[in-house]
Order: structure tokens, then C-alpha cells, then sequence
């Protein structure tokens, strides 16, 4: 029984190991090619793990092997179009202009209910509002709305914005993070120290912290969200979310007390 459990955790290791060099893609996003390489190795890695008969040895063989491979076929990728497309395949048209491609369904063995699936994962229940709808060689379903059906920006009302930052999560579960800490200002630790101090909080209270630019974001453990403008303390902005139970997703302006 020892036996088997240090197999397994030699085999999951070494397997998890080399998918995570082999990139950061999920299931959904995986090129045919990685989706048959990941199958067949899991598939290899079962049986020494199950088997103490067979040596260990040929379940680590048979993933790196299949690693390089994996290596090998991506930098080809990289290097030829050609290749690339013969590999992945290219992007489809499936709807133009509104008009859903009976052909290309055919082409492709789709039916209309998995368009339809497709489409309303992308946010829109009917071809009517889509100008272009593009089935990408990973299976995903790539949507250009129609201009009078897709949201209205900033820019089409002629609004001017400020530039948008990168929220960065400074607290997470009680515990600065210190490498997002040394991506902001050297005084933002300082500074949001204090400002949870002034809200009666600590910093283990805190579910979950960012801060954009001057804009934070906080989730305490116990109670609604709050979002404030971290300049000083004295007037921060404050708007407090209270869960739906008390007060019926009302929303309330609160001034923070000097």
C-alpha cells in the first residue's frame, strides 16, 4: 500500500509538472494537438499507478516523451503558418450578417441548437443581432455584435473617461500579498492600514482588498462590500453594500467618521 501511494504521488507530480510546462491553457482553450497529448498522458500515468507490477519508470518515460513531442510541435507551430494551420485547423464563419451558414454547419457536424448554445454563452439569444459570429480553432465562439445592438460606450456619447488602472489585490484572506504590495506605491501598505483602521477593521477582517490607482475595492468576512477613494482618510468617499436580507439590495452613502 506504501508502494502504491509513492507511485501515485510520484506520477501525479511528474505529469502535473509537465502540463504546467506545457502552458496555462484550460480544457476549453486547448488546440487538438494538447487536448490528444493531455488525454494520452493521463491515460499512460494510470497504469503504473495502478499497477505496482509495472516499473514506475514507464509511466515517466512515455509523459516526457510526449512533453518533447509537445515541444517539438508547438515551436513547428510557431514557425510555419502552413503547419500551424494544418495543425489547428482556422477559424470559421458561422453567421455573416445575421444569417446562420447552413453549409459550414454541414462542413463542421453542428447543428443549429449548438450554434444557438454558442451564441448564447456569448450573450446573445438570437442571429438577428450578430453581425459575424467566428468559431475559433479551439472551439470557442468569437461574436461581433451588430453596431446597433452591441453596448453604448463612453466614446459614442462623446464622454471622456479616466484611463483605466489594473486593480491589484493587496489583501487576500486576512494576509497582504507581498509581491502585488511591491507593484503599488511604496505608502499604499501605509495607507491602507490606516484606512482600515478608521473603518474599525483589521486586517485579518478582510476577505479580499484592491486597489486601483486611488479606487479600493474591500469585502470584509462579516457584511457587505464597500468602495472608497483611498486618498485620506478624512474624505474618502464611502458607498456600502448591504446584503439583501436587511435592507432589500438598498444602497447607502456614508461619510466616515473624522
Amino acid at each position: 500500500m506504501l508502494n502504491l501511494f509513492l507511485r501515485c504521488i510520484i506520477l501525479y507530480t511528474f505529469l502535473l509538472v509537465a502540463m504546467r510546462l506545457m502552458g496555462k491553457r484550460q480544457l476549453g482553450e486547448l488546440q487538438p494537438f494538447e487536448l490528444a497529448i493531455t488525454l494520452v498522458a493521463s491515460d499512460l500515468v494510470c497504469i503504473p499507478m495502478a499497477d505496482a507490477s509495472i516499473p514506475i519508470i514507464y509511466g515517466l518515460i512515455p509523459v516526457f516523451t510526449l512533453f518533447l513531442v509537445h515541444i517539438l510541435t508547438t515551436k513547428l507551430a510557431t514557425k510555419s503558418v502552413k503547419f500551424r494551420k494544418f495543425l489547428n485547423g482556422k477559424p470559421v464563419v458561422l453567421i455573416e450578417k445575421g444569417n446562420v451558414l447552413p453549409n459550414v454547419l454541414k462542413e463542421l457536424n453542428m447543428t443549429v441548437d449548438d450554434v444557438m448554445e454558442a451564441l448564447r454563452g456569448s450573450g446573445y439569444f438570437t442571429p438577428e443581432d450578430v453581425e459575424y459570429a467566428i468559431l475559433e480553432t479551439n472551439g470557442s465562439l468569437t461574436v461581433m455584435p451588430k453596431n446597433t445592438t452591441r453596448p453604448c460606450s463612453p466614446s459614442d456619447l462623446g464622454i471622456e473617461v479616466e484611463e483605466a488602472t489594473l486593480p491589484i489585490t493587496v489583501i487576500m484572506e486576512g494576509a497582504f500579498v507581498g509581491e502585488n504590495v511591491a507593484k503599488v506605491p511604496a505608502d499604499t501598505k501605509a495607507r491602507v492600514l490606516r484606512f482600515l483602521d478608521s473603518h474599525d477593521l483589521k486586517q485579518q477582517d478582510v476577505l479580499m482588498m484592491l486597489v486601483s490607482g486611488n479606487k479600493v475595492f474591500l469585502q470584509p468576512y462579516v457584511g457587505g462590500f464597500l468602495t472608497a477613494t483611498l486618498e485620506t482618510d478624512a474624505d474618502a468617499e464611502i458607498s456600502i453594500s448591504v446584503p439583501l436580507k436587511e435592507t432589500d439590495s438598498a444602497r447607502y452613502d456614508i461619510t466616515p467618521k473624522d
